[in-house]
């Protein structure tokens, strides 16, 4: 009798069984107060949703997963071992080792932040096609580089490069993200729309008062200023990862963290609302966090531009879900893997490590028009 008062609370029935004068069959083909079996049907079974919704979707996705976990390993073992001048296992082999698993973990610092950033910025705007550097980021780390030589000469580099220098770019980088957030996105303003829009202007017009700056220099401290304004694995120096690390794991597990909350995010404002979710708070802090990872990003190695967009493109693509908790792995893995594999490239073939943005911008531009061409819609 028990079993049966809680079946009819599951159900919304009576204790007796089905409604009240029924007089029909039981489910099970017995009389109207036989219990219903706890047997599905094939179709009951089949129906149910989620991030993955079908079985060669999940195949897909882990397979997608393990080629990139393969590749990851593959290029770091690469970075490490590819052409050490010392035989394997011998100390002088580790030491040149060691030395060259900073750089791995430079690039794996750079691609969480840029990975985790560029997906939750473009949730937060709900927009695929416009990245983080859209609000002035890059603009203000070229107009902060090219002042200090336009102000000082080749010795202005030394100005901008040392640990309290990387803290205060990237403190001046958060600062300004900040303000342009609070002061647009609250009172009469509060409109994202209005936001991109002036840190497009502000980004545009530091970027010509660099590039007014840029004019007036004499050619070798404008060599000398060149090579900072691309992004370079080679500008990142062992000091600063102490502190960028810790910083980008945390404003990433925050985000990791409110992942559930990007999802819903992501429906639009007004059905954000109505699920209970403040909106307009939900995306200040995500934008706060963005602004975090990419100020320690551009400061630690200097504009990656298109690094964001490109591994956010392909997660969408090879993805294929909603869930921020899986679109977020897949970035940064695909991240990883483009990154780690242009810097053993450009090293080991063309002998110039540091301008990896070179096959990143020449990779994701085909990559953008082949999936805008097969789709023919973002």
């Amino acid at each position: 009798m028990t079993e049966q008062l809680d079946r009819a609370r599951r159900t919304g029935q009576s204790a007796a069984g089905g409604p009240a004068d029924s007089g029909t069959t039981a489910p099970g083909g017995g009389a109207p107060g036989d219990e219903a079996p706890d047997r599905e049907t094939p179709a009951q079974l089949s129906r149910h949703s989620g991030a993955i919704t079908t079985g060669r979707h999940r195949v897909r996705y882990w397979g997608v997963m393990a080629l990139l976990g393969g590749l990851s390993v593959f290029f770091t073992a690469g970075i490490l071992g590819y052409d050490n001048p010392m035989p394997f296992g011998t100390e002088g082999y580790w030491l040149i080792a060691r030395m060259r698993a900073e750089t791995v973990l430079v690039i794996g610092v750079v691609v969480l932040a840029q990975a985790m950033a560029t997906v939750a910025f473009q949730t937060a705007t709900n927009n695929r096609i416009i990245t983080p550097s859209i609000m002035g980021f890059e603009s203000l780390y070229v107009a902060i580089q090219t002042g200090a030589v336009f102000f000082f000469g080749i010795a202005g580099v030394t100005l901008v490069t040392g640990l309290p220098q990387f803290l205060m770019q990237a403190a001046a980088m958060v600062l300004f993200a900040v303000i342009l957030y609070s002061w647009l996105l609250s009172g009469r303003f509060s409109n994202i729309h209005i936001m991109l829009l002036v840190g497009v202007v502000l980004g545009g017009g530091l970027g010509s008062l660099a590039t007014f700056m840029q004019r007036v220099l004499t050619p070798s401290e404008f060599d000398v200023l060149t090579a900072r304004l691309f992004g370079n694995i080679g500008n990142a120096r062992s000091e600063y990862l102490p502190y960028a690390l810790p910083i980008v794991l945390a404003a990433a597990l925050l985000l990791w963290w409110r992942a559930r909350r990007l999802n819903v995010v992501a429906l639009g404002r007004n059905t954000a609302e109505n699920l209970g979710v403040d909106h307009r708070r939900e995306v200040m802090l995500i934008l706060t966090l963005v602004s975090v990872l990419m100020a320690m990003s551009t400061s630690l190695v200097g504009p990656m531009t298109f690094l964001g967009f490109l591994v956010a493109t392909l997660a969408y693509q090879f993805a294929d879900t909603y869930s921020h908790r899986m679109l977020f792995p897949m970035a940064i893995l695909i991240g990883y893997t483009v990154l780690a594999g242009a810097y053993f490239i450009m090293r080991n073939i063309f002998y110039a490590q540091g301008a990896v943005t070179l096959i990143i911008e020449l990779l994701g531009g085909v990559v953008f028009l082949i999936v805008l061409m097969r789709k023919g819609r973002l």
